[in-house]
């Protein structure tokens, strides 16, 4: 989810100010639902909350349940839409939702939460009814679901765009990027360019030479984007990206602009792999001069490879296995006492 780091941070700071607060999470899905097992949300004493689980169907009604937890101080899972006790709340798709509710989560995990997401490492976040709570680095094998009755949550780093080139197309995708709430970095020769991005709170560096840049990092949740009229300054950060692994590399221009990128590239060392993955011409509209419309068919192609590493993390057995829950827990009679005890 793009807010885990939000909502842990806003965790942190009510408990940096002393103020109560509980993390609630979405431990499992029947039928249809606007959000996935794994979301959170966050909710302070005072009714404060980050996060969300539909689109206004059971927000207020989360708020007021945690508000109650934090004052009983025990955490408990409740069911909203079908099957819950909740008959006056029901959820458009038709489906169900167990919440999980956790008052005053243990500050040292959230903590430690924090500064994996922000060190960009992948998170995971094991969870218990009883509100337990755990973070660590996540691993490879590392999926959202249900082990033995403890809930693994896995948290990947949002996704960031470098940016590099000049002219109005790089101010133009860090708005449309900004705007979708990915991180950026621009990297551009133009000192107007840079100076603007920083005016606007974005981080910025100037391209001073021909070649390679300190300034240009990237990690396997990045997108490396050129969009260079004078095409001299491409070359070489793109076999630069192409050694730092992002996910996804794209540059400006035409077809035929891209074959001679293409020859460059070989030309200077480039192997027949790295030149492979530079996407040109990048954007999912080639033929548009509009720098914004250019802008938005970037980021479109970039978030849908971005979801397409990110649905390799989700456990495709997820669904069926939240029905066998929601079953079991009926047997169990846990709704059922839920019910009595409103």
């Amino acid at each position: 989810m793009k807010q885990a780091l939000a909502i842990f941070r806003f965790l942190k700071a009510c408990a940096e100010r002393g103020e109560p607060a509980a993390l609630v999470t979405l431990t499992d899905v029947t039928g249809s639902a606007a959000r996935g097992v794994g979301e959170h949300m966050a909710v302070a004493a005072s009714g404060a909350a980050v996060g969300s689980f539909s689109g206004g169907c059971v927000e207020a009604a989360v708020i007021a349940e945690a508000r109650e937890v934090l004052t009983e101080g025990r955490a408990r899972t409740v069911r909203y839409g079908a099957g819950s006790p909740y008959i006056d709340i029901r959820l458009p798709c038709g489906g169900g939702i167990d919440l999980l509710f956790v008052p005053d989560p243990d500050r040292c995990e959230i903590e430690r939460a924090i500064s994996i997401l922000e060190r960009r490492m992948s998170l995971v976040v094991r969870l218990s009814e009883d509100g337990s709570l755990a973070a660590s680095e996540a691993q490879e094998n590392d999926r959202t679901a249900w082990r033995d009755d403890v809930l693994h949550v896995r948290h990947d780093p949002p996704l960031r765009l470098v940016v590099l080139g000049h002219g109005a197309e790089p101010g133009a995708l860090l708005d449309v990027a900004c705007a979708y709430g990915a991180e950026t970095m621009l990297l551009s020769p133009q000192e107007a360019l840079v100076e603007d991005a920083r005016q606007k709170g974005r981080p910025a560096e100037t391209l001073r030479i021909l070649g390679r840049s300190d300034s240009l990092t990237a990690d396997p949740w990045t997108a490396v984007i050129t969009l260079f009229h004078d095409h001299d300054w491409e070359t070489d950060l793109l076999l630069q990206a192409c050694e730092q692994n992002p996910f996804f590399i794209g540059a400006m221009g035409s077809k035929r602009t891209h074959a001679e990128r293409r020859r460059r590239l070989i030309e200077a060392g480039g192997t027949a792999g790295q030149v492979d993955r530079v996407v040109g011409p990048v954007g999912l509209i080639h033929a548009t001069r509009d720098p914004y419309t250019l802008a938005i068919s970037i980021l479109a192609q970039v978030v849908e490879a971005y979801e397409g590493i990110l649905a390799d993390r989700t456990n495709p057995s997820m669904a069926l296995n939240s029905t066998h829950r929601f079953v079991e827990r009926h047997e169990r009679g846990n709704y059922a006492a839920e019910a009595l005890s409103l």
